[in-house]
Parts: C-alpha cells; structure tokens; sequence
C-alpha cells in the first residue's frame, strides 16, 4: 500500500484492497504460493496465535522499555508507538552487571512483536508493507532469527533496519552468523545512505515501501521496492566452531518487528519526535511452487 498519512478512510481501504489484489496476480504469476500472511484487518491485539511480545530492556543497550501496550491494530495496520515515559525500572537492581538492571528508570517505551514458536519458515519470500519514522533515534527494524543455538550461530537476517551511521540516516539489508568466538558475528551487510531513496522521492518517509527477503537452498535476496539491496550466498554463510560449523539458514527462522530507540546504533534521540509511530499494513510469506 503506497498511502501517503492524511488519506479518507474509504480511500485508504481502496488503496489497501487494490493493491492486495495486484500483489496476489503479480506472486502467482511468478509462480509463489501464499501459505501464510497477517492483513491486520482487526481492530484491537494482535493475534495471539502469531505474535509474542518482548518485555524489558533487550539488547543493544536501547533506551526502550519493551511492553505489549505500545502495539495494537487500527485501520487495518499493526501500530509500533515508541513514547516518551518516565518510570522507576521494576527490574533495577544495583550493583548489577547487566545493563538493562542498571539502569534505575525507564524514559521511553516501544514494542518488539516475534513470531517464535508459532509461524517459523525455512526457504520462500517474505514480504512486508510498512512506513517507517526516520527520527533521529528511531531504529525500526524487520528481521528474522533461527532457534537451536545462541547468537549469531542461530543466525540473524535484518530484511530492514534504519538508523544514522556518523549522523547520516541510512537503511540497511544484513546477514549475519557466527565465527570462533560466542556473541561474536560474521556480517554481511550493505548500508545505503537514506538520500539514495529520498532523491527519487522528497517524502519517501511519508509513504508505505515493500521490504522482501527471497530465500532458497543457494541465497538470500534482500530488496526494498523491488530493488536488489543485498544478495548473500549461503554457501559463505557457515558458523564457526562455536556452531559446529552448521550453516544456520538452512532451518526455520522466525519473524520479529520492532521499534528500537537510541542505544547502539539508533544514535541520539530527537525528544520532540514522540509518539514515533512505526506502521505495518500486512507481513506475508509464499512458496514457490
């Protein structure tokens, strides 16, 4: 759905609809089967029989505080809201090692949706409709994790991420798995700079873009638009001794949706930019017949 924010509600519903339908003619005739897809046509939660929530501070030293109520589903889109909060942090424990327990309160809140346990695939297309916020700070992602081993062996594939690299606002399409060391990863990665995009269009930010993944038995193809960002052969993509030298995306992966804020990577955080807003108009996966 190519939406520009301001549309009529019957407009956006009719936008939605004909493009679905176009979509559906254009993987059929490609020869790709829908096996499996969430329109998020419901008002209200997600869907319990697809979507876990993350809870608490995660990874990557984000400023995030992850809990349920900052997601639900309204006009036919899954809404990510990261927001500004101030709260005592319930696991605080000082003295602690682990940096989220450090930290004595909670300034912001956002969303992590996964699909473990309930919708993994191994091979086939992956498709997302969203509308990203390109605040500075904000660090939404669509990416993918394999189950069995500890990270990177498991393996990580980031079909989306956004944030600023030395200031500048870039989108990113990774692979990454594991080497001789735990917690360590072999990346393969391609950045674009966010003007790449914004030269075609001024107000990319305002509309809705279609991040795809193609996986097989030989690669992963990761594109934005139809555009190819990164192409990785899986016969590069093997662990380390620390994953028995496996290859980990030859098994299951599973779905995760986020809005991430600061930390690591996302950069310094623009205040006056709450609530950001990250918007999913359906997440699908095929088969090729």
């Amino acid at each position: 759905m190519n939406g520009l924010r301001g549309c009529g509600s019957a407009l956006l519903l009719m936008m939605t609809l004909n493009t679905a339908t176009a979509q559906t003619t254009k993987e059929t005739e490609e020869g790709w089967t829908l096996v499996w897809s969430d329109e998020f046509n419901r008002d209200g939660r997600p869907d319990s029989t697809t979507w876990n929530y993350e809870q608490g501070f995660v990874r990557n030293h984000e400023a995030q505080w992850y809990q349920p109520a900052n997601t639900w589903q309204e006009n036919g889109l899954l809404i990510i809201e990261g927001r500004r909060e101030h709260r005592p942090n319930p696991t605080y424990r000082p003295g602690s090692r682990h940096w989220g327990q450090q930290r004595e309160n909670i300034d912001y809140t956002s969303a992590c949706l996964t699909t473990m346990g309930k919708r993994e695939f191994r091979y086939g297309r992956l498709e997302v409709s969203a509308r990203i916020p390109t605040a500075s700070g904000a660090w939404p992602a669509i990416w993918t994790l394999g189950r069995g081993m500890e990270w990177p062996s498991c393996g990580e594939i980031d079909i989306m991420e956004f944030y600023r690299i030395n200031g500048k606002p870039h989108i990113l399409a990774n692979v990454a798995w594991g080497n001789d060391r735990r917690y360590e990863a072999v990346w393969n990665s391609r950045k674009l700079d966010y003007k790449h995009f914004t030269q075609r269009n001024q107000h990319w930010d305002l509309y809705f873009h279609t991040w795809r993944m193609d996986w097989d038995e030989v690669s992963i193809r990761l594109y934005l638009d139809d555009e190819l960002l990164n192409e990785v052969p899986l016969s590069s993509t093997v662990n380390g001794s620390v994953g028995q030298h496996s290859n980990p995306f030859t098994k299951p992966q599973y779905i995760l949706l986020n809005l991430a804020l600061g930390g690591d990577n996302g950069g310094t955080i623009d205040d006056s930019a709450f609530p950001m807003r990250y918007e999913i108009d359906y997440v699908r996966v095929y088969e090729k017949r």
